[in-house]
């Protein structure tokens, strides 16, 4: 397979498992409904306005900017993507980049287009200030609940384990709390590859910015 199909099947093998199984569970679960478990990965639908792993971003605004600079990293990511396949990059490090590529554009999707095609949503209420839940299960029925760019992520992976009673520094509670998505062990697991495989899979060149950028220009 060459790198270029390699991507191609990896980023939409990623975006269809991610956007299924969150319109999945949207769409036959109840906000903060507790749907399974498998052992110490339970399954636990929530919604999130802000960023990767549950945080939050703020209000309304803050959503907002994180939307656009989400939509401007995917835009940057897919265009250095495209210059490491011509580049004849590592494929691993190819595959990583393409599944980072995905698991962000599977998560704009979900700020872009869910309050648009749902019924309902986490709203944010200037009232108090603050992000506001549901009652019952949202339909797709293309309603709406919210504008572009106003809608939430859904999470609903969770790993729940607790550290031992021996821990030190006085650690104790779940040692990750955050409930996150198919995109975002996508982009972690990615990251983590890098990291650990990085003067294996990555080349001088592929990190040189300034010569892709003149490769750019020369190809045009």
């Amino acid at each position: 397979m060459s790198r270029k199909k390699l991507s191609f099947f990896l980023i939409l093998t990623v975006l269809f498992i991610d956007q299924f199984s969150k319109i999945w569970v949207k769409s036959h679960y109840g906000l903060n409904s507790s749907i399974g478990s498998f052992g110490f990965i339970h399954l636990d639908f929530i919604e999130n306005p802000g960023m990767a792993f549950g945080f939050s971003f703020g209000n309304l605004y803050g959503k907002y900017l994180l939307s656009l600079f989400r939509i401007a990293a995917v835009f940057a990511i897919g265009w250095y993507l495209l210059k490491l396949i011509r580049l004849k990059t590592h494929v691993v490090f190819i595959g990583c980049v393409s599944l980072i590529f995905s698991g962000a554009l599977g998560n704009i999707l979900d700020s872009v287009c869910y309050g648009l095609i749902f019924n309902l949503g986490t709203t944010w209420d200037p009232l108090i200030g603050h992000w506001v839940g549901y009652n019952g299960v949202a339909g797709v029925n293309f309603s709406g609940y919210a504008g572009v760019l106003e809608g939430c992520v859904v999470d609903m992976i969770h790993f729940k384990f607790n550290w031992p009673d021996w821990a030190p520094f006085g650690l104790k509670g779940e040692v990750f709390p955050p409930v996150f998505n198919v995109a975002d062990f996508a982009i972690s697991f990615s990251v983590g590859v890098i990291v650990v495989f990085y003067k294996k899979i990555v080349r001088d060149e592929d990190v040189n910015f300034k010569a892709l950028f003149k490769l750019h220009k020369n190809k045009n």
